[in-house]
């Protein structure tokens, strides 16, 4: 507000707060008293404070993006709106070592605010950036609690790593940003084009993502505040499967399909039976908890800053609630200190300590939610008929029962490779843990006006592990275990880096002018052991050891270290006249370890241009278009993310030789594969063209168009079996990436009510351009050791596409059958009977075989979208975020195939069983002469396009005057919906299918639909 002057005493400290033109605080802005040399910059909560005013003073307030604005002294705390400057973008964002306008950025830069975060719970941080920004791609690797994501900039740059750089307060940090309090954090940017990543050199291939965590305030008031939520979870599908009667009803026809004229079935009577087992209900929690507690106290003054939190996550799983739970604790403390006027000097440091305990999240051997899909119906969860309990194989083994002394149930049924899942739980012990530490300290003088040094240091130190143990059981006659087996791993990693960099800039009438130099070092070690011992005397987890003093002749101990270190040179210039005609220049050389030692160093260069032609005087002055920017970019960088000492013939022991005249064999050792000095980084170029405009005043849109690619992707060299030994690794391989991304933002405030939407969505296509020239294709994953390859990376087609045979529909007589034949008339398929999958002859042989598979699909979206809706009316606040993927498939092996009594959803019974009644589900049979399941086809193929509510909140802070009676600063209640609704065609539990078996649902651990009531307090 601007007020009018009131007369002061001679002197007076003034409080205040600056927010933009929808009430949000506005990190940073500079506040001055005018005329004057005394001023200050708000904190994260937009605040500031001015000492000792002189009587009608003037307070001037600036802001990038934002009219300069001038207000009258007053006692009380002041509330500064500002407006928005025409014609251009606001705020500044982070572009590594440094920060820029966002109206004079050249590269390809989406942020994300802190404030933006701060009141959307998250179990991980990267999950909060999941639909918020165009051409990032997050994809969950399972529901399980504390379980990751994969993120992909730009597509997958990489056959080998496409992992993003983290940067969190100038440190690189390995393993994710999992550790990371959401409340600590001020932004997130996320750099996606060459000339934005150059400055990171041999790192920067797959993108960056910078991280800056929250500082204290200056205006010598202590904050607290206080966030806390409670929440169910429960799963938001569950699968239609056959119930006992179904299941039976079903195995009789395929037995009489297997054996026309069979007298007597396997389930003479299948009605007896009844609805029988829901096991996906002995898995399932549908009251998993979750609760997470938030505790920041932050302040300062005009010579120093403090900010410390405390954190406390706990969740628990919604499979097999007691073997998956996650807890965590988090600590920071981040401070700044102006030690002189020329000479600042701070630290952000933060702990990290995590528990958890874990189940398969996508697996055919070791999912609870795949041995409840596939195992029959009619056998109990626990064994309580005496005849039964009393009779093999439940006598004179160990059998694993429950706390009554119940034996767990055994199927008779399903074949025996199929557990009961609830037994295989109780099993099952194990755990895992970690600690973190990354922290940084620096120290920047400003030698004269413009130039600064600046000197930095961190560290990443992190200490982790697991055990694992496995009593004496019985499960099946296949699944058993008459000793205990006990493992435990502890590794440890440190990776420190020192930076130095000089900065200088300068503004001469209308040109601005910023140089940066630099140099870094960083080195990366750790070391990994562990062991596993069997036949210990103990009977669970918590009396195990390795130190027992048994020995076997299986006992195993390992250990191992790694260590690479990185030298970097770098410099960026960036001009800009009258911020109309932008330039950016970036050269970094880095050294690296882990390149060949005819390959040591590596040099990325970039550059980029701008055009802001709204500010031209002959573009059109109108409240239409008042802001345009052009941008072009073109820059190389690196992916040094290949191992280490792969460019060395290491070997291995546990070679046998036949030495002299002996007749006996002598330990020894030999290369694993044959040296290549010549052995460097992956290399990624980048084209980027992009717009950015701001119409109407209020709404803004940036378009991207680029081009991306990648050489020298390492592959192993086929060298002549006479060579005797692997070939080397080399830089072989070639890939490509373009794509269009397209972000909106629109602003609206009336009154009392503001509204603001943000839209996003890109188009991206991967393709493999080289694999070398021994090559056509790499294979990929399988569904079952017996099946072919279910993927490959083949060229002229994505990474991990779907391989196998197309479809036909259904034979649905046997004239069809007998009809379909090769040139010399012998029929094409021989064994199949009606009812069986028609597959295509792709090459015309006149047989289905091998060479008539192809690319069938593709597991990774063509488009990504999100889409972010904030709406507040006085003290109520809405948040609404949708997210979603189109063009993608999913290969649905939640039913296994290469057993034909699994269990099957009720889909089956629209199988085929006469002609025209079905040409898309095969009929059933024990025998599958016509190999329907075992042949990988698209018949198994569904869409994995989705939209999903991912976030649903709504708040009510209580009025101000109300709570300041209280001595508080806000009060604000809130109730949340995570996942609420998906709207998809998969037929499987979640189309969100991530981690190692991208694309492929295996019984994938599906995200939880979770509410929220939460409470924000601040003092």
């Amino acid at each position: 507000m601007d007020g009018s002057p009131l007369l002061l005493r001679a002197y007076a400290d003034i409080r205040g707060k600056v927010v933009d033109e929808t009430g949000a605080p506005l990190i940073g802005a500079s506040v001055k008293v005018k005329g004057t040399n005394q001023g200050t910059i708000t904190d994260v909560n937009g605040a500031f404070l001015l000492k000792t005013v002189e009587e009608n003073a003037v307070i001037v307030v600036t802001y990038i993006g934002y009219e300069n604005k001038e207000v009258s002294a007053t006692s009380g705390d002041l509330t500064i709106q500002m407006a928005p400057q025409a014609g251009v973008l606001a705020d500044a964002v982070v572009i590594g070592y440094g920060t820029q306008k966002k109206s004079v950025v050249t590269g390809a830069i989406s942020q994300v605010k802190g404030t933006d975060l701060e009141n959307m719970p998250v179990v991980r941080v990267e999950q909060s950036l999941q639909g918020r920004t165009s051409g990032l791609t997050i994809t969950t690797s399972s529901g399980q609690p504390g379980e990751g994501a994969t993120l992909r900039i730009r597509g997958t740059t990489s056959i080998n790593n496409s992992e993003a750089l983290y940067i969190v307060d100038g440190v690189q940090v390995g393993g994710g940003i999992d550790y990371l309090n959401q409340a600590d954090i001020e932004s997130i940017e996320v750099l996606k084009d060459a000339a934005s990543g150059a400055i990171y050199g041999a790192r920067a291939a797959n993108g960056v993502i910078i991280i800056t965590t929250k500082k204290g305030s200056r205006n010598g008031r202590m904050a607290v505040n206080y966030n806390t939520y409670l929440g169910t979870q429960a799963p938001s599908r569950k699968l239609d499967l056959l119930n006992a009667t179904q299941y039976a009803t079903i195995y009789n026809e395929a037995e009489y399909a297997k054996t026309p004229g069979l007298t007597t079935p396997r389930f003479p009577n299948p009605s007896q039976y009844g609805v029988g087992t829901d096991w996906q209900a002995a898995v399932f929690n549908n009251d998993a908890r979750i609760q997470n507690h938030e505790l920041s106290i932050s302040g300062g003054g005009e010579k120093s800053t403090y900010y410390s939190s405390f954190g406390y996550f706990d969740q628990e799983g919604i499979v097999a609630t007691s073997n998956s739970q996650y807890k965590r604790f988090t600590a920071r403390f981040n401070s700044e200190h102006q030690l002189t006027k020329a000479i600042k000097f701070g630290q952000t440091i933060g702990y990290t300590r995590t528990n958890s305990v874990g189940v398969g999240t996508n697996t055919e051997y070791g999912s609870p939610l795949n041995r409840a899909i596939n195992i029959d119906p009619i056998t109990p969860i626990v064994e309580t008929d005496p005849a039964k309990y009393g009779a093999a194989p439940y006598i004179g083994n160990p059998i694993v029962r429950n706390e009554a002394g119940f034996p767990y149930g055994i199927s008779q049924y399903a074949q025996s490779e199929i557990l009961n899942p609830v037994a295989a739980l109780q099993v099952a012990q194990g755990n895992g843990w970690s600690d973190k530490v990354v922290a940084n300290a620096f120290v920047e003088a400003e030698i004269i006006k413009g130039l600064k040094i600046r000197s930095q240091g961190g560290v990443d130190l992190a200490f982790w592990g697991s055990e694992g143990f496995t009593p004496i059981y019985y499960l099946n006659s296949i699944n058993q275990t008459t000793i205990t087996s006990y493992n435990r791993s502890s590794n440890r990693g440190l990776f420190y880096s020192l930076e130095n960099t000089i900065s200088y800039s300068k503004q001469i009438d209308k040109h601005n002018v910023t140089g940066l130099i630099g140099y870094s070092f960083q080195k990366n070690r750790g070391e990994t052991q562990g062991g596993t011992k069997d036949g210990i005397p103990v009977s669970n987890i918590r009396d195990a050891s390795l130190q027992f003093p048994v020995s076997r002749a299986n006992d195993v101990f390992y250990g191992g270290e790694y260590l690479n270190t990185l030298n970097s040179a770098f410099a960026r210039l960036t001009y800009n006249y009258d911020e109309k005609y932008l330039l950016t220049g970036i050269i970094r050389r880095d050294g690296s370890s882990r390149f060949g030692p005819n390959n040591k160093f590596g040099y990325f260069p970039s550059a980029s241009i701008g055009w802001v032609a709204s500010r031209e005087d002959f573009f059109p002055k109108n409240n239409y278009v008042t802001f345009v920017k052009f941008r072009g970019s073109y820059g190389v960088v690196g992916n040094d993310n290949i191992g280490d000492f792969r460019y060395l013939s290491t070997v291995s022991g546990g070679r046998n030789y036949t030495l002299g005249t002996s007749a006996g064999l002598n330990n020894g050792v030999s290369p694993d594969a044959l040296s290549n000095p010549d052995l460097k980084w992956e290399q990624t170029s980048s084209t980027d063209i992009g717009v950015d405009m701001n119409l109407f005043g209020n709404f803004t849109l940036t378009a991207d168009w680029y081009k991306k690619k990648t050489t020298g992707m390492l592959l192993q060299i086929a060298v002549p079996g006479y060579v005797g030994n692997a070939g080397p690794i080399g830089n072989i391989a070639d890939l490509s990436n373009k794509g269009f991304e397209l972000e909106l933002g629109y602003t609206k405030r009336i009154g009392e009510f503001s509204l603001r939407v943000n839209a996003n969505g890109a188009f991206v296509k991967n393709n493999i351009d080289f694999l070398g020239d021994d090559k056509e294709y790499l294979g990929g994953q399988t569904v079952t050791p017996q099946a072919l390859e279910i993927t490959r990376t083949k060229v002229g087609n994505a990474i991990g596409s779907f391989y196998g045979y197309r479809s036909d529909g259904l034979f649905q007589n046997q004239t069809q059958i007998n009809n379909y034949k090769s040139q010399s008339g012998a029929l094409i398929q021989p064994n199949a009977k009606p009812g069986d999958i028609k597959f295509i002859d792709l090459n015309g042989d006149g047989q289905i075989n091998n060479d008539d598979r192809e690319i069938i699909g593709n597991p990774t979206p063509d488009f990504t979208y999100g889409m972010t809706v904030n709406l507040a009316y006085k003290g109520f606040d809405l948040v609404v975020l949708g997210q979603g993927v189109a063009g993608n498939q999913i290969f649905n092996a939640l039913r296994r195939f290469d057993l034909p009594t699994a269990n099957y959803t009720t889909a089956i019974l629209n199988r085929w069983t006469g002609e025209g009644t079905s040409n898309t589900i095969p009929r059933v049979t024990l025998d599958d002469s016509n190999q329907n399941y075992s042949r990988v086809s698209s018949i198994f193929l569904e869409s994995g396009s989705y939209f999903r509510i991912k976030t649903l909140q709504v708040g009510y802070s209580l009025p101000k005057k109300l709570v300041a009676k209280a001595g508080l600063d806000k009060v604000r209640f809130y109730v949340m919906a995570n996942n609420l609704v998906t709207f998809t065609k998969y037929t499987g539990y979640d189309p969100e299918i991530g981690g190692g078996s991208y694309g492929v649902d295996r019984g994938f651990y599906p995200q939880a639909r979770t509410f929220f009531a939460g409470l924000n307090v601040g003092f």
